[in-house]
């Protein structure tokens, strides 16, 4: 199994806008699903927790997939993307349940 390594400076630009971008949405991603926890903490507010789960796995999970599946397996796209699917999926149902749910 060998592995392609592209180093930094090789990289494409949009390669590399890509990456970042990425990375951007799952950085606010976690800052915000960071103050919905710290509502949920200060009100006792299960609906803010939800919330707070449901953002991680619609922006912090999906980043983490692609990263770990590609740098520690070989890269395989259609197991990737279904995994992030899975991840923004369940987000999303985390967050439905949180708007509309009963607490």
């Amino acid at each position: 199994m060998s592995q392609h390594v592209v180093r930094i400076d090789e990289a494409p630009l949009f390669e590399l806008l890509t990456v970042a971008s990425l990375f951007l949405v799952a950085l606010f991603g976690t800052v915000i699903a960071y103050q919905a926890y710290r509502g949920y903490r200060r009100n006792d507010a299960r609906s803010m927790l939800y919330l707070a789960v449901g953002l991680l796995l619609l922006t912090l999970c999906p980043f983490l997939i692609n990263v770990t599946v590609t740098t520690v397996f070989s890269p395989r796209q259609l197991v990737t993307a279904f995994l992030e699917n899975v991840s923004r999926l369940v987000g999303l149902v985390a967050i439905m349940y949180s708007l509309y749910g009963h607490h």
